[in-house]
């Protein structure tokens, strides 16, 4: 008999739920359905194919197909057969998937019979279809091998914080731990998840493993990066009760679509800091509903810490709550000892969610696990860090305070962006938020804030942003005041669900000074608008714009001195532009000074005659 207590693998896990509930709906999609009987046969029938290619002992499987049955049926069989699927997503540029397949040194891919021409380049292809899920199973050619909760599961590519894409081997155990006994979430029978985030994203081993191997009834969204309103959609046709949502997604659909999450009776939301205003609008809305913040990187498995609630209260931040069952969670300085409570440090996850590490890469698996000095935890047990920094408050919570590699220093004060976010999404007529910084030709550090304001007239957007700047500047401290507070229409998210800060524009920022502005007329104001233009990273300037005002200082008057009279051939004191601080009083300047250098050069070819 299995002891109900130790690790298992998630395949055997689903196969007991199809004898229970053999009947029951397992799939769903548009009217579609396959239920675990059938999930069951046309998964066995795949593995055996795969077993009989050579696949087992943790083979990493190549996956190419859209969200249907055929994928969901697709992964438990690669899981039957002993491999670990490898999801690459057909919207993905070929050349990147080209590049994951490499890096995983993948042998074996199961492809879409409509993505005939998106197979990747590796030894072993078979092609699936819709019917898959109709014909009548054929007995397994191949037996299958006893698997141990270590093999590997599945193979998840993040590119983290560095850029360069790493393969999360995530094993059996680990999904496990997610799944068998949550402490918190309560699963009922009737149920029903959606599965809307990419397979690519490990959220998707909360959204599908769950409610197969509890015998819920798992709904699949629309193929590709669904828009508000087929997502909402979903949700009322397919009875959706249990419901993930980044962070960014998350937002907009409060403020959007708040009428739209009638039904759920859990709703998760995570992947960066939650803006606490948010949460209390969505439970204010809907009293009975369960709410959890859940936390977690790749490395360990979809979450580490849940906060779940039924009331968000009056907290300024939302919490990530405790780790969950069979993780652990410690918050250290950078010698990897404790800070005390209240301190912010780095945060380091434990237990049993802890991936093997990452695919063929040693070192960054050596640098990224190292061994948990936990003495309650068995021998060789791991701890990841993270890189995400959080403090313990006094309620004995975890406080997230966003990436380490997000905290900046301004003016010598260490900022952390989410800080500033969570402030601007506080603001009334802020619908969504992000910050980032930039740096000018001087090394000058700012922070940029871009603000999404829904339906607001676009003639009022610069208004907006100036007179928000001001707010802040009266109510937090200096070094948090946005350089530039840009309004657009929305706020970019990633195939994943969240912020997409890369795609924020990028050109020069808008003039954000109280003046009105006066157009340059002359050449020479002309040309010194645009040597301050590209010196201060603004447009357009001004003639009456002062310098300082459009975020000069006095490190980049020196560079700016140079550069004019380099241009302009004159010779200018070092406070002229204190002296002079606006296009049109320079101008003046330079033309007094250019004539009055003509004059003198003239008297002295007068005087050699």
């Amino acid at each position: 008999m299995t002891d109900a207590g130790a690790p298992r693998c998630i395949h055997d896990m689903v196969a007991e739920q199809v004898a229970r509930t053999p009947d029951r709906i397992a799939v769903s999609i548009r009217g579609r359905t396959l239920t675990f009987r059938r999930l069951d046969e046309a998964a066995e029938a795949l593995a055996s194919r795969l077993r009989a290619a050579g696949v087992g002992g943790g083979s990493v499987v190549a996956v190419v197909l859209g969200r249907t049955p055929e994928l969901i049926v697709t992964l438990y069989a690669i899981l039957k057969a002993g491999g670990a699927y490898l999801y690459l997503d057909p919207a993905e540029p070929s050349r990147q998937r080209e590049r994951i397949v490499c890096d995983a040194r993948a042998r074996f891919a199961v492809v879409g019979s409509r993505f005939g021409e998106q197979v990747p380049d590796v030894k072993h292809i078979l092609f699936v279809g819709p019917e898959m899920t109709e014909a009548s199973a054929p007995e397994p050619a191949e037996p299958a091998r006893p698997l141990h909760p270590d093999t590997p599961a599945y193979v998840c590519y993040t590119s983290g914080s560095t850029g360069e894409p790493k393969g999360v081997v995530v094993p059996h155990r680990a999904i496990w731990r997610l799944i068998d006994t949550p402490d918190w979430i309560d699963v009922r029978d009737d149920d029903v998840f959606l599965q809307l985030t990419r397979v690519g994203f490990d959220v998707s081993t909360f959204e599908i493993w769950m409610p197969l191997v509890k015998g819920c009834r798992l709904a699949l969204a629309p193929t590709g990066h669904a828009d508000l309103e087929e997502i909402v959609a979903t949700l009322r046709d397919e009875g959706v009760s249990v419901l993930w949502l980044t962070t960014g997604l998350f937002h907009k659909i409060v403020t959007h679509h708040l009428d739209g999450l009638y039904g759920i009776r859990h709703l998760l939301a995570g992947g960066d800091v939650l803006s606490p205003a948010h949460v209390q609008r969505v439970m204010a809305a809907y009293p009975d509903l369960i709410f959890t913040n859940g936390y977690g990187p790749t490395e360990n498995t979809t979450f580490s810490t849940c906060w779940t609630t039924r009331g968000s209260g009056n907290a300024t931040r939302v919490p990530i709550g405790v780790p969950i069952d069979g993780s652990t969670g410690r918050v250290l300085d950078e010698r990897l000892n404790e800070v005390p409570n209240g301190d912010v440090g780095e945060l380091w996850v434990g237990g049993d969610g802890v991936a093997t590490g990452y695919l063929n890469r040693p070192g960054a698996t050596a640098e990224r696990f190292v061994a948990d000095p936990d003495p309650s935890r068995p021998p060789g047990s791991r701890m990841y860090r993270t890189g995400d920094l959080s403090r313990w408050t006094e309620d004995g919570v975890l406080d997230f305070l966003g990436r380490s590699d997000r905290q900046v220093k301004i003016r010598g004060y260490r900022v952390e962006l989410s800080t500033v976010e969570m402030e601007l999404l506080s603001q009334p007529g802020v619908e969504q938020a992000a910050v980032l910084t930039r740096t000018n030709g001087a090394g000058d550090t700012r922070l940029i804030a871009y603000v999404a304001v829904g339906a607001m007239d676009p003639a009022e957007w610069t208004t907006f942003g100036s007179a928000l700047r001001e707010k802040l500047l009266a109510t937090v401290a200096a070094h948090l005041v946005p350089w530039a507070v840009i309004v657009v229409n929305d706020i970019p998210l990633n195939p994943n669900g969240k912020v997409n800060r890369s795609a924020l524009p990028t050109e020069k920022i808008p003039r954000n000074v109280w003046n009105d502005y006066v157009e340059p007329s002359r050449p020479v104001e002309r040309r010194l608008a645009e040597i301050w233009s590209d010196a201060l990273d603004v447009e357009p300037i001004g003639v009456d714009d002062n310098f300082f005002d459009l975020g000069g200082h006095s490190l980049l008057a020196a560079e700016l001195l140079s550069a004019l009279q380099a241009e302009f051939d004159v010779n200018l004191p070092a406070r002229i532009l204190y002296l002079r601080p606006t296009i049109a009083a320079l101008a003046e300047e330079l033309l007094l000074r250019q004539q009055a250098g003509t004059t003198r050069k003239e008297s002295a070819d007068a005087g050699t005659q």
